[in-house]
């Protein structure tokens, strides 16, 4: 499935982590993936309220959580550039699929970056 939302195709993600060196591009790569399988499973699934979407990005949070380890072993981290790109990120797509009152620490609570 691709995705179909016009505003997620034209949007660039996590660009602040792309244009830093510090962050390994295949890993960055990878985060962007995690962002995109979330905007798939939105559109394939149509969560149906906040607590539906959360769900979807509690998951899509913990895959991230994830790849902390592999930031480290490039001697990078998910840090205060990144936390602040993933979670914008992730907020604008959930604004991007109708939910403008999602609370922005909500959608990436699990966190542990």
């Amino acid at each position: 499935m691709s995705i179909q939302n016009p505003m997620i195709l034209s949007h660039s993600f996590l660009a602040d982590m792309y244009q830093d060196s510090y962050f390994p591009k295949h890993l960055v790569d990878q985060l962007k993936q995690i962002l995109l399988d979330l905007c798939q499973q939105i559109e394939a699934q149509k969560p149906q309220n906040l607590d539906a979407l959360y769900i979807f990005t509690h998951v899509a949070t913990e895959h991230i959580n994830v790849l902390q380890d592999a930031f480290d072993e490039a001697e990078s981290e998910i840090e205060t550039v990144a936390r602040e790109s993933i979670g914008s990120d992730i907020y604008f797509i959930a604004q991007s699929y109708g939910f403008v009152d999602a609370d922005q620490e909500e959608l990436i609570s699990p966190r542990d970056w």
